[in-house]
């Protein structure tokens, strides 16, 4: 009777898919028919989590990866009693439902990230691996382990082949993540084809040569099987584990191991017919059997024990470990402990000034003592970035017995270390951050140059539309990168960068904005950061002279008004900001009433009331010149039809910085020959 019920179990989870599917006229089917037996197994026999909780601290975390298969994991949150209901199914890719075609952290209980870009998941089941590894590390003590649990993932044949599993995967390897799983549906078929086209390859040797522990099923309806493997991939504990388990896409269906079974309904006579195979009944859709429910169900009761069991022995770890035990709690809010900012620095003014990098990795180091949630590293580029954290430690894999580190210090060689060495490896880096930032409990950051952005787009993109909390840092920001020429040089980045919707974007444009920028992107909630800086150094301007740097907290300010009616308004960011300041003094030598605007950031400053908007850039003035050493695309909704934008709209060179800043026109002559262009084409406009 216990096998035929986890029989039913599993075949009704197959058909509320078909059926959610097939009414949809939308969708994937084939996955949930070959791949529900080991979720089945997985959720019925290994998963700790607390239905009734979704956010259970100490639950083990479930990825899907293959996001595309969706009702398979809709399904398992319905059976064992999430906040989703058998409508949700039924409305499955619908307007308004809970039950989009691709899962959405935030969207519905019990989705932990949003997946469907493929080898996305992947990486940030490492990202969540690293969390879960970091914070035992620091909070874990001899006599109270309150951090331990896993991370599983279902992932495809596409999410092998996407270069950023395979990135995080040997990431993985290396740091020796042994509570990360990856149940792989290894079913030879992909979207278009059979794998033999594309794919044929040793997957498993592949995963072994990272560093990977290897188990194999040969038989993806083989319940004992997979039980088994589970098991092996649990007891191995120095080693992430890849679980290749050999399945039949649309499993039971007319389009059994063809791509037809892929990505479109089977159809009202294959659905019939995939019924018949399995002796389900055709009629009615969305059939639950009452024992089959009630079985899965069981789910609520034993995450509520679970989790009572995991509060009582928090509560004994908190009584004898006080300090730690608060600072834990407020990490997994994600609250800032009190004085967390205390020792920001205030840089004096300097004509020479320093680079944003450089006052960025000062303004870091200043906060990292007060704030131990920060954690993070570069694309191999902390020395170049500056973000390395000084007196942290390194996030390394623990020393086995007999292991002896080449060159390396023993005691800095274990998960407790704040500082994450992700190798040249940007696309896995954006999503091994999303992954720590959805675990909770940790404030990730990355590093890397600005050009190198476009590596990392696609995790960029996810952590907007998750409202994920990472703060990504992008130093050597414009052609003023200089010698290493054009491919090093961003021209259409930042453009690109604020066309992502729920996106921060922060230049700014001396030390002092830098160290408010940072204030600002630890202090946001619901949307990741980024901060753009520069390889030159930059003057820091004096704050005596010019407006408080704090007004970067509204996206654009008054920085220098030298006249209470100005005639033309100069905007600049970044390391422009001191060329338009420049030629402001210059014009006003000859008798011209000038204003400077500072806007470090577009999104901050379009979130202002409409009046504050309004008292930066009057609408009546109408003479205004924006100047980025970027793309101009964008600039004009702030300067109007008849302003001018200077920026660069093609590629740089190699030369010294100075070199192109000065041959592409990044001068106070034409800075001042524009700006009193714009005031005559203003003028003459307004005549008319």
């Amino acid at each position: 009777m216990s096998a035929q019920l986890d029989q039913r179990c599993i075949d009704t989870m197959r058909f509320l898919a078909v059926d959610a599917v097939q009414k949809a006229n939308s969708g994937h089917p084939g996955l949930p028919l070959g791949a529900m037996p080991m979720a089945y197994v997985l959720w019925d026999r290994f998963l700790r989590h607390s239905p009734s909780n979704p956010g259970w601290t100490n639950r083990d975390r479930f990825v899907l990866s293959a996001g595309h298969g969706s009702m398979l994991l809709y399904a398992l949150l319905y059976m064992t009693g999430y906040d989703l209901s058998l409508d949700d199914i039924k409305q499955f890719r619908q307007w308004g439902s809970r039950t989009p075609g691709h899962p959405e952290r935030g969207h519905t209980p019990g989705v932990e990230v949003t997946t469907g870009p493929l080898g996305q998941g992947v990486g940030n089941a490492v990202g969540m691996a690293i969390a879960e590894a970091q914070l035992a590390a620091r909070y874990n003590t001899p006599n109270h382990t309150v951090i331990d649990h896993r991370t599983w993932v279902l992932a495809s044949d596409g999410d092998l082949m996407e270069g950023v599993a395979s990135e995080a995967a040997s990431l993985a390897g290396h740091l020796k993540l042994g509570k990360l799983n990856v149940l792989y549906d290894d079913n030879y078929v992909t979207l278009a084809a059979g794998t033999d086209i594309t794919f044929t390859e040793d997957r498993a040797a592949r995963f072994a040569a990272y560093g990977w522990h290897i188990v194999h099923v040969d038989d993806g309806n083989d319940l004992e099987a997979i039980d088994a493997a589970l098991q092996a991939a649990q007891d191995e504990t120095t080693r992430p584990s890849l679980i290749l388990v050999r399945t039949h896409i649309g499993y039971g269906s007319p389009e059994q191991d063809s791509f037809e079974a892929h990505g479109s309904p089977l159809g009202v006579d294959n659905v019939r017919r995939t019924k018949q195979h399995y002796g389900w009944p055709v009629e009615p859709d969305f059939i639950v059997p009452d024992d089959a429910l009630a079985h899965m169900r069981k789910a609520v009761d034993r995450g509520i024990a679970l989790e009572q069991q995991w509060n009582d022995r928090f509560s004994g770890y908190a009584q004898a470990n006080r300090s730690l035990a608060a600072e834990l709690e407020r990490s997994l809010h994600g609250a800032l402990p009190e004085g967390w900012d205390g020792d920001i620095p205030v840089f004096p003014a300097d004509a020479k000034g320093m680079a944003t990098r450089e006052a960025s990795g000062k303004v870091m180091n200043a906060i990292a003592p007060n704030l131990p949630t920060l954690t993070g590293g570069s694309a191999d580029l902390d020395t170049s970035t500056k973000t390395a954290l000084k007196g942290f430690g390194d996030f390394n894999p623990p020393l086995q017995a007999g292991q002896d580190p080449q060159g390396s210090d023993a005691g800095g060689w274990s998960h407790a270390g704040r500082n994450i060495h992700f190798g040249v490896r940007e696309h896995a880096m954006g999503a091994i951050a999303n992954g720590m930032a959805a675990h909770a409990g940790c404030i990730p950051y990355t590093a890397t140059f600005l050009i190198f952005s476009d590596y990392m787009r696609p995790p960029m993109r996810l952590a907007a539309l998750s409202k994920l909390h990472v703060i990504n840092v992008f130093t050597h920001d414009s052609i003023a990168v200089g010698e290493d020429g054009p491919t090093h040089e961003p021209i259409e980045q930042l453009a690109g960068l604020r066309a992502i919707p729920n996106l921060v974007v922060i230049r700014p444009g001396d030390a002092n904005e830098t160290a408010v920028a940072w204030r600002v992107a630890l202090e946001t909630r619901g949307t990741p950061v980024t901060l753009v800086l520069s390889r030159q150094a930059m003057p820091t301007l004096d704050r005596g002279t010019f407006a408080a740097a704090d007004g970067l907290r509204h996206g654009a300010y008054v920085l220098d008004d030298g006249d209470a009616d100005p005639a033309v308004i100069l905007i600049a960011s970044g390391s422009e900001v001191h060329l338009v300041v420049d030629a402001a003094a210059r014009l006003r030598e000859t008798g011209l009433a000038v204003r400077c605007v500072s806007m470090p950031s577009w999104e901050l400053f379009d979130a202002q009331p409409q009046d504050y908007r309004d008292s930066v850039l009057p609408p009546t003035i109408r003479a205004r010149l924006a100047v980025e050493a970027g793309a101009t695309q964008g600039w004009w909704r702030y300067v109007g039809d008849s302003g001018d934008v200077l920026g660069i709209d093609h590629f740089g060179a190699s030369a010294p910085g100075g070199t192109n800043l000065r041959e592409f026109g990044f001068t106070v002559d034409e800075v001042c020959r524009r700006a009193q262009a714009v005031l005559s084409s203003a003028t003459a406009s307004a005549r008319r």
